[in-house]
């Protein structure tokens, strides 16, 4: 038995061999590792406690064999050999050998696995053993009316919770999913546990946490199960639940049981009996025909071996390639890798999809003729049999199906981070702008030679610039955040974006130390300032947010976006209507911003205040808030019409989507309606040829007079591909594929109409009738199993048999057959088409004209003379084959002869290609 961690086992009293089937399901599956993890972990602990130990980590804690040996004493009740104590790599393998051992004593026997996948800690081949542990020590002995281990087990379960409403255990993973087989069963034989009346099928969560928790409790059975994975598991592991449960039923049924090995007698052999007057020819004859049968088979085993190693081989080279998740992590790189990855499903698959249809056929034949000729079926060499290849082909799929997801994944990912790239070089170079000079500003000592007003000025200069500070923090953190992210999505120019990113962190850190100790400087000198100019600090204060957020607004306004569907354009302009409401605040903040330098003007103006419209606290202008926001209202219709043409664009690639599939959705089926009525009547069963010469003619001409529709669709086509839409959601069908699907089409109907109309030819010449054309067409059909309109020279030969012609096995029948082969097949193409077989078998039933046969008919008309005489022939036959026969005969020459006589013999052999004439 395979299990799913690579460990093969067999059971020498074969108490498990229907779990095979199941035990692939959970092939691989993390989810299930994860759950058997858990739960194998919990369930050898419940046994090493009664040894005063336990294990953390299950693939770790038995590497040295010590308590895996230990485990088993435990269980078994048996003194295992002593251990060897060492630390080096073989006492570890000597200790986990004897554990191995000690299970293949108990009738498990391990057949594919070594003690050093356990030492070298591998989860997959130790998850296996303990579950081989489990089965043997917990589950084996289950007995329940006479069905064992997990039959038995499941049979126990539906005894047990079979008067539970909502409860209906049917397998070991879906039934056991909301809680309440669990509760059920406890409630069965400890119905003072749990009030089950109350429990509800709508709260799992809640039903798992009370049984699990009263098990723990009152029943010792620990907790070996997680109630969330089980919920939000799709299908949870079969394994774990069933390991669990068997704890359940040892608490509640005690002792276990032993179940019988059943033996089965050796089949008698048979004999056949040999006459005495079987003479020693017919013996040599039948032993030939043997041979030859086998040699034939033995052929076909060849073949359908190397075919088998061929593909495997392929799919083995293909699988580390489809498993590579190696890029260089540009955009560039991934989209080169999905080019290769269509030309592989484009050019290189193909012929391996052909090379496994084949391979399976020829499989299927062999065990055909096996099977007729009383041989035993073919069973393929280990790791080439149909269905490993299949199971190869499968993985192929899947690993195809994950491969061209991650490209596609890669793609988006490394276009988001392009676009996060330019964004935190415009937030930097915005930020750096900013700083620029800052450093040296703070570093000043100017305020220290500055007169009292001044002094006062410097402060509140210096405090509008913390405001300022303060405001660009949260660009600072922006900055920081872009860098982070590109680091999470692994963005290849990590490196300079880091060491920007530090760059201006460090320099933020040291523009807020040297702000600090600015203020403290002033702050000493703080007594000697006296008045403070309130219209200038406030202009400083609402004008420096303000000043950050046209910043920031004409940054968002000017920021590029890509979008690639309707959901994400109609978010965009939904985001910039909220912004766009924003507005009117914006514009009475503003006004009452130029308004504050309005009135220091004024006062100015009034007052004839020296020096008093320059604003010590900051740098900001009238004019600079002005022109920003001039700006922002400027950009916002811009914004505006940029995000309705992307709106427009997306809206026409959705029309077309939409348009393709419309009509490829109608185009594609009426296609394939077509060619199945087409290939229906190319079988030649119905009705007679002119009436399927005159269907497959209507057929013609509905298909031209539908080429208007395949014209349109490549118009459709042709306006997606310039709108570089790749991917259309509405249909299956793709130009490629119609495009080959009407090509196949014509071409089958041509093909068809020939056929038909060298039939009708062939009919009309021969004299064949309508039934036998019927029987010939019939017969033909039968042995062309793929329907293919040929015939391979095996089939052929069968077909000729069950015509009723004859063909000897022995040496002479093989030359016979060569030489019709030679006729049917000039070429030697290996297959014989139904109008060269319907050719040779009229011939072989027709009444075929000859040449001497024409010359007595000639010498008819001439009245016994050796030749004839033009007005004879224009007496005696139609004027256009009168004047045929006058131009083309030649003049007789024999004795006798009078002036205008023609020679018809040798005319006559001519037309049979008896003479050079």
């Amino acid at each position: 038995m395979m299990m799913e961690n690579g460990l093969s086992m067999e059971y020498g009293d074969g108490y498990m061999e229907q779990e095979e089937e199941w035990e692939r399901e959970g092939l691989l599956d993390p989810a299930w590792e994860k759950q058997q993890k858990k739960t194998f972990t919990a369930w050898c602990n419940s046994h090493l406690r009664k040894a005063g130990t336990a294990i953390d980590n299950i693939e770790e804690d038995f590497r040295n064999g010590l308590k895996l040996m230990l485990l088993l004493e435990v269980i078994s009740g048996e003194t295992l050999p002593k251990p060897d104590r060492g630390k080096m790599r073989f006492h570890k393998i000597a200790n986990v050998n004897k554990a191995l051992d000690f299970i293949a004593s108990k009738g498990v026997h391990l057949v594919s696995i070594g003690a050093e996948e356990i030492v070298d800690g591998n989860l997959k081949m130790t998850l296996g053993m303990i579950w081989t542990i489990i089965l043997r020590f917990a589950i084996q002995d289950i007995s329940v009316e006479e069905m064992t281990a997990k039959e038995g087990l499941l049979l126990w379960c539906q005894r047990k919770t079979a008067p539970y409403k909502n409860v209906n255990v049917q397998n070991f993973h879906l039934s056991f999913k909301d809680g309440l087989a669990f509760c059920a069963l406890i409630h069965r034989h400890r119905p003072d546990l749990i009030d089950y009346a109350k429990l509800s099928k709508d709260n799992p969560l809640e039903n798992l946490n009370t049984a699990f928790d009263v098990a723990e409790k009152y029943l010792d059975i620990p907790r070996m199960l997680d109630p969330d994975d089980l919920i939000n598991t799709p299908k949870p592991d079969e394994r774990a639940i069933m390991t669990y449960v068997s704890c359940y039923y040892h608490a509640f049924q005690g002792a276990q049981q032993v179940g019988n090995v059943t033996h089965v007698p050796e089949p008698t052999r048979q004999y056949t009996y040999v006459p005495n007057n079987y003479n020693a020819e017919t013996a040599a004859n039948r032993i030939c025909k043997v041979l030859k049968v086998n040699q034939e088979n033995e052929r076909l085993m060849e073949e359908y071996e190397r075919l088998a190693s061929d593909l495997l081989e392929w799919i083995r080279r293909t699988m580390p390639w489809l498993n590579s998740r190696q890029a260089d992590n540009s955009l560039a790189g991934v989209q080169k890798k999905l080019e290769e990855y269509r030309t592989y499903r484009r050019k290189h698959k193909p012929p391996r999809v052909e090379q496994k249809a084949k391979l399976e056929t020829n499989f299927n034949t062999l065990q055909t003729k096996l099977r007729l000729s009383n041989r035993p079926a073919y069973l393929p060499t280990e790791g080439k049999t149909v269905s490993d290849i299949s199971n190869s082909w499968k993985g192929l799929e899947l690993a195809e199906k994950a491969f061209e997801e991650w490209l596609l994944a890669e793609t988006m990912r490394l276009e988001r981070l392009e676009h996060l790239a330019q964004k935190f070089k415009h937030k930097a170079d915005a930020h750096e702008d900013w700083t620029r000079g800052k450093e040296e500003m703070l570093q000043s000592q100017d305020f220290r030679q500055c007169k009292l007003n001044e002094l006062k000025a410097l402060k509140k200069k210096h405090e509008a610039f913390e405001s300022d500070l303060a405001a660009h923090q949260d660009r600072v953190e922006q900055i920081a955040a872009i860098a982070q992210e590109l680091n999470t999505l692994e963005y290849h120019d990590c490196v300079s974006v880091n060491a920007r990113c530090q760059r201006i962190c460090d320099q933020w850190d040291r523009l807020g130390a040297l702000t600090q100790r600015r203020r403290t400087a002033l702050d000493e000198a703080e007594r000697i300032l006296e008045k403070i100019d309130i219209l200038h600090l406030e202009f400083a204060k609402r004008a420096a947010p303000f000043n950050n957020w046209l910043d920031g607004t004409r940054e968002d306004l000017v920021d590029m976006f890509i979008v690639h569907t309707m959901e994400e354009i109609q978010g965009l302009i939904q985001a910039h209507d909220q912004f766009k409401a924003t507005l009117g605040e914006a514009d009475k903040e503003f006004n009452l911003i130029v308004n504050l330098v309005r009135e220091v003007e004024s006062i100015v103006k009034q007052h004839q205040i020296p020096g008093g419209l320059e604003n010590p606290y900051t740098t900001l202008t009238a004019n600079d808030m002005t022109r920003k926001w001039s700006d922002v209202r400027q950009l916002v219709p811009q914004r505006d019409q940029t995000l309705a043409n992307e709106l427009r664009k997306q809206q026409n690639n959705e029309m077309l989507r939409r348009q393709f599939a419309e009509k490829a959705n109608i185009v594609g089926p009426w296609i394939e309606r077509q060619m199945d009525a087409v290939t229906a009547i190319g079988m030649g069963l119905q009705g007679s040829l002119e009436d399927q010469l005159h269907r497959l003619k209507e057929y013609e001409q509905a298909v031209y007079a539908y080429k208007p529709n395949i014209e349109e669709l490549e118009k459709i086509h042709q306006a997606v591909q310039e709108s570089m839409i790749f991917e259309n959601r509405y249909t299956n069908y793709t130009m490629e594929t119609l495009r080959v699907g009407w090509e196949q089409l014509l071409t089958s109907i041509n093909r068809n109409i020939n056929e038909v109309e060298n039939q009708i030819l062939t009919r009309d010449s021969k004299g064949i009738s309508q039934e036998q054309l019927n029987e010939f067409r019939s017969s033909f059909n039968h042995f062309d199993k793929n329907r293919t309109g040929r015939l391979s020279p095996e089939e052929f030969k069968s077909c000729l048999v069950s015509l009723g012609y004859s063909i000897g096995k022995d040496r002479q029948g093989d030359m016979d057959f060569q030489r019709i082969l030679a006729v049917v097949d000039p070429n030697n193409t290996g297959y014989v088409h139904f109008d060269a077989f319907l050719d040779f078998m009229t011939r072989e039933s027709t009444d075929t004209d000859t040449a001497e046969q024409v010359i007595d008919s000639f010498r008819i008309l001439a009245a016994d003379k050796p030749y004839i005489l033009p007005d004879e022939l224009r007496r005696e036959l139609p004027p256009d084959q009168a004047e045929y026969c006058i131009q083309r005969m030649p003049p007789y020459k024999g004795p006798n002869g009078v002036p205008g006589a023609l020679d018809y013999m040798s005319f006559s052999t001519a037309l049979y290609g008896e003479t050079d004439l």
